[in-house]
């Protein structure tokens, strides 16, 4: 069944919350509406909006017209087997020891590697962005130089990739977290299936607000794999989460971002020991000074 995709941009958040809140009240209704800041530096929120019906393009013309927004642009998506389609496009991922792969590339595992079993099915990542391929680089390459944490936490965890590599790498418990309960789901059912199912605890939680997160740390080692925003925001409680002489793997902002984000972190006394560009993203390895 074909389905309908309707986008916009606005300038400010409060517009473009407004005019998602309106999109709703069309005539055939949305089946979903977001609006979401672009990660690209230029400030612009995009409306979108899905439908199993052709929308009323001249109601969504009048929407935009009311909002200060640009016209919609929509498109009809042919319907598509958006599994068998990420199978035949993802290959597997090198990344220092790691090796990422589906269960349909099972016979191209190497000896030798540490491998991670992620499926195309699971929302949330499947870990072929180049973020999730830079903090495995990164924490790969914090391995090899002989960095041996004994407590690790992944922050917005998603599919649990870098929580997963860490628990088959050091052997020990890993603390995760998301924001959304289903990824959490996601993340357990993920650990399971590496075989570290009774060493990745995860919880849903926005950051450290949890208190399981809080009683087992501060950590030797944290990941966060999000966005500029929430990673400036949680700055402070990554650092009062990370012990002196730890390290913090960061990642999930464009290389335009990554001074600002690094600026929020010297201000909590983690400094750059690494950082790495693949393609338009940026991976920063952080320490954490006495």
């Amino acid at each position: 069944m074909p389905t309908w995709t309707a986008l916009t941009t606005l300038p400010q958040k409060p517009p473009a919350e407004a005019l998602g809140e309106a999109l709703e009240q069309l005539d055939p209704a949305p089946t979903g509406v977001g609006v979401f800041e672009l990660e690209d530096g230029s400030g612009l929120y995009e409306v979108g909006a899905y439908f199993v019906e052709a929308p009323d393009e001249i109601g969504l013309a009048v929407l935009a017209a009311a909002h200060g927004a640009k016209d919609f642009a929509v498109s009809e998506i042919p319907e598509t087997d958006w599994v068998a389609h990420v199978r035949r496009e993802l290959h597997p991922v090198e990344a220092g020891r790691f090796f990422l792969y589906g269960s349909h590339d099972a016979d191209k595992v190497p000896e030798g590697c540490v491998p991670l079993l992620i499926e195309a099915a699971m929302a949330f990542g499947t870990g072929h962005h180049g973020t999730t391929k830079g903090c495995l680089e990164a924490v790969d390459k914090l391995f090899t130089d002989g960095f041996s944490p004994q407590s690790v936490a992944d922050i917005g965890c998603g599919t649990a990739v870098l929580a997963i590599a860490a628990a088959k790498v050091l052997d020990l418990p890993v603390m995760a977290s998301d924001i959304d309960p289903q990824a959490v789901d996601v993340a357990l059912v993920n650990a399971n299936a590496n075989g570290v199912g009774g060493l990745v605890s995860c919880v849903e939680a926005p950051g450290f607000d949890h208190e399981a997160l809080v009683e087992n740390g501060p950590y030797d080692l944290v990941f966060a794999n999000i966005l500029k925003g929430p990673l400036i925001e949680l700055a402070p409680d990554i650092a009062a989460q990370t012990n002196a002489q730890g390290f913090v793997i960061l990642s999930g902002l464009l290389t335009a971002q990554a001074e600002d984000v690094i600026a929020a972190y010297e201000a909590q006394n983690l400094s750059v020991h690494a950082r790495s560009e693949i393609g338009e993203w940026s991976t920063l390895t952080l320490r954490k000074g006495a």
